[in-house]
């Protein structure tokens, strides 16, 4: 199957490029921080923060094909523009919040003048999500919280939580959870730091001892938390950034070994690995445009999408160990203007988490064989 987009999504993507080129300059290491913020208020100008959201809400309205174009670019541009209250937290209120939710939060959050996290994992419920043990517990007005959360991407530098917590705890496991909107500034919030492999510190644990929370800030139904999850799975979820961001490592590799020295053997077989590679991500691209076009059409790609995901993450991975295999030694640095090479080491370290967060590889795969094969559950 070849895949052909119409004149439009060409324009659109040359128009996303000669953005890029103008407000993104492309520097190693500040897609996180002061530098993301003041990007995504320039994206926010634009109109490409919320490109997604219905025009009622001050979206684009765009269509899954319009998202992957989007998307594509600002991974190849390696430009940040991974917002969790744009992707998860709008989408959800949109659907389920009250009217005063909608207008208290949606402006802020498309004007990147407020972030938001996640607080779903913890430290015994991680792929098994359900399994969650922070309760909340009804008083007055308010409800009391109390548990621990990890593996928040960016807590520190949120304003608000988008928190699930048990409270029906005789219900089965499924049930009994409600979504919750938190200040990370209420008292008895305490977010702790987790330094990361390549030295970032992105993730953190969060503590909640006696928070309150009013009533008021409860998304959805009572203890229909786990169904209000998967609301914001319509927006395009097709994978593309793995590959996008994957090619561009490649042609980097491709002009290093263009210059490269050293016995012949050597240098073809690192040609023929970076051919590996290529091949690899020219597949992946095709898998992540078929998620979105099924998503055009109105389906529901479940084992597509997680096909895309299994695949990208595990080819990501390889791409930055044929980067070592180039460089050998030297591609441990991660200065690289000790070099004057790119620094593969920094996001080779960030890329092992990429199999277990958001869906391990081994949920993906369960997801693939159940929905997608037929197969019973073991």
């Amino acid at each position: 199957m070849q895949f052909r987009l119409d004149k439009a999504a060409e324009t659109f993507r040359a128009e996303v490029q000669d953005f890029l080129r103008r407000e993104w300059d492309g520097t190693p290491g500040q897609g996180s921080g002061p530098a993301s913020i003041a990007f995504q208020k320039i994206l926010a100008q634009q109109g490409w923060l919320t490109l997604a959201w219905p025009k009622e809400y001050g979206g684009a309205g765009a269509g899954h094909l319009e998202q992957l174009i989007y998307n594509e670019e600002m991974a190849y541009a390696d430009a940040p523009s991974h917002n969790h209250g744009v992707q998860w937290v709008g989408p959800t209120l949109m659907l389920l919040g009250t009217d005063e939710q909608k207008e208290r939060y949606l402006p802020p959050i498309a004007s990147a003048e407020e972030h938001w996290c996640t607080l779903y994992s913890e430290p015994e419920a991680g792929s098994d999500l359900a399994s969650l043990r922070t309760r909340a517990i009804p008083d007055g007005d308010d409800f009391i919280i109390n548990g621990q959360k990890i593996w928040n991407g960016r807590a520190h530098m949120a304003d608000f939580g988008w928190l699930a917590a048990r409270t029906d705890p005789t219900a089965p496991k499924h049930r009994g959870i409600t979504l919750f909107m938190v200040d990370m500034k209420a008292p008895g919030v305490s977010v702790r730091p987790l330094i990361d492999m390549a030295g970032r510190h992105h993730f953190n644990e969060v503590f909640f001892e006696d928070v309150r929370v009013p009533r008021a800030n409860v998304v959805g139904e009572l203890n229909r938390g786990w169904y209000h999850i998967a609301v914001a799975l319509d927006f395009e979820r097709s994978g593309i950034q793995n590959y996008a961001g994957g090619r561009r490592v490649v042609e980097q590799l491709v002009e290093i070994v263009r210059t490269q020295r050293g016995p012949v053997a050597q240098r073809r077989r690192h040609r023929h690995e970076i051919a590996d590679r290529a091949i690899e991500v020219a597949v992946g691209t095709n898998l992540a445009y078929r998620v979105a076009l099924l998503q055009a059409e109105g389906k529901v790609p479940n084992q597509e999408a997680s096909a895309s995901r299994v695949f990208g993450t595990e080819l990501i991975q390889r791409i930055y160990r044929t980067a070592y295999s180039v460089l050998g030694m030297e591609g441990q640095l991660q200065d690289e203007s000790v070099r004057g090479k790119p620094d593969f080491a920094t996001p080779y370290l960030v890329s092992l988490s990429e199999t277990i967060a958001g869906g391990t590889s081994e949920i993906q795969r369960l997801i693939i064989s159940t929905r997608g094969l037929g197969l019973p559950r073991a």
